[in-house]
């Protein structure tokens, strides 16, 4: 299987990050609605905690509600998505230095890790689409940090709506794409004839 053939595979499997980006998103507006009417600790650990199970509940809702089961063994880039995935989780004891220094930097510091392991998602899925949720995410907490420094709450209600937001925007890019090759293959079948 070649790469183009691998990267397909993943995006049409995982419907463009739809699952994945969806459960995120509803983590971090889990954790905004605690950092808004709870306690800073109790959204932070819901984050942390809930970020945990994040590639579980992405898996269960692909094999539950889109039937689908796992990669081909083919798939070159079967493993791919599981080591991206534990780069985050390993680059997270920095924010505790970064919390005990201003807690209103935890948020803007998760974004810019969030940001960072998002980028690999580009060459994975084959899709431009997480270079601009990377950009956006990353800037965004850069922005915070430096405009928003007062607010603790704002980059978490900002990151959930653009998680959701990117989850419907992938999931409508690979309709589409299976909507044309389904065309592509319709003419082809009615061109032999």
């Amino acid at each position: 299987m070649d790469i183009a053939d691998a990267q397909r595979e993943i995006r049409t499997r995982f419907a463009g990050g739809f699952y994945g980006q969806l459960v995120s998103g509803l983590l971090w507006l889990v954790s905004a609605s605690l950092a808004t009417w709870s306690t800073p600790r109790s959204a932070i650990t819901a984050l942390v905690a809930g970020g945990c199970f994040i590639f579980l509940a992405t898996e269960l809702l692909v094999r539950v509600v889109d039937g689908k089961g796992p990669l081909s063994a083919p798939n070159s880039l079967r493993h791919l998505g599981m080591q991206v995935a534990f780069v985050l989780p390993l680059s997270m004891p920095l924010l505790v230095p970064v919390g005990q220094f201003r807690l209103n930097l935890f948020y803007p510091a998760m974004m810019i890790l969030l940001g960072a392991h998002y980028l690999p998602f580009v060459f994975l899925y084959g899709m431009r689409m997480f270079a601009i949720l990377a950009a956006l995410v990353a800037g965004g907490g850069i922005v915070i940090a430096m405009y928003f420094p007062s607010s603790f709450s704002v980059g978490a209600w900002y990151t959930s709506a653009i998680l959701v937001l990117f989850a419907g925007v992938g999931r409508a890019l690979v309709r589409q794409e299976v909507r044309g090759v389904a065309a592509q293959h319709q003419l082809a079948a009615g061109g032999g004839r």
